[in-house]
């Protein structure tokens, strides 16, 4: 199995389908595309239909190689897959809520995308308009009312696809220190902190390439 992904520094929908295979310990192959690069197009033409990462592909004896595009489609791929389920809540009440969080994140909150561009290396500030803000106080709401029904570290109790989707969301608070609740604060460290987010961060840091589109607000001295 390989999963196609782009900068570990920038690549927020990289990170996703990458930590749920990580954290559940399910072997795969890394390719890294550089994004933004001369050869990108060319490169991402081999693996993704639609040019874009992350891209899984796995092999099927029957069928030959399947090819699994769009970080949420990959994630469900492997909960079904390689998971037995256990990457979604057990009660069908909790699953169809996780649902709910990964898709509203999955389809919305584009002012934070736009204004927080993640950036794994960096600690900056930077100015949040009126749409930025909205964004926030919804995502810390959400956080806040999914950890305090559950038993447990993570939204759902147990580590969900939810926790994969809004991990880019966390490395983004913390790098533009973005004020929220105490539930929220303490949740993205324990996101951060975890071993498999851990390696994500070490391999951005190593990166070179400068994406300077995603390279926002000042430094924070």
């Amino acid at each position: 199995m390989e999963l196609i992904i782009g900068n570990q520094n920038y690549s927020s929908w990289s990170l996703r389908p990458w930590l749920l295979l990580s954290h559940f310990d399910i072997p795969f192959d890394q390719v890294k595309v550089c994004l933004f690069e001369e050869n990108t197009h060319q490169r991402l033409a081999e693996y993704s239909p639609t040019f874009k990462v992350p891209v899984l592909i796995d092999s099927d004896k029957k069928q030959g190689d399947l090819t699994v595009w769009d970080s949420l489609a990959i994630c469900e791929y492997i909960n079904d897959n390689y998971l037995s389920g256990k990457g979604l809540p057990e009660s069908p009440a909790d699953r169809a809520t996780c649902r709910s969080y990964c898709a509203e994140m999955h389809s919305g909150f584009q002012a934070v995308r736009n204004t927080l561009p993640m950036n794994c290396r960096a600690s900056r500030k930077i100015h949040l308009d009126e749409n930025t803000t909205k964004d926030i106080l919804r995502i810390d709401g959400m956080w806040q009312d999914a950890l305090n029904r559950h038993d447990g570290d993570w939204l759902f109790g147990e580590f969900s696809i939810a926790d994969c989707m809004f991990a880019p969301v966390a490395s983004r608070f913390a790098t533009y220190q973005i004020d929220v609740s105490d539930t929220s604060r303490q949740y993205i460290d324990r996101v951060l902190t975890l071993p498999s987010m851990r390696r994500w961060y070490e391999a951005a840091l190593e990166e070179k390439e400068v994406i300077g589109e995603d390279e926002a607000g000042t430094d924070v001295e």
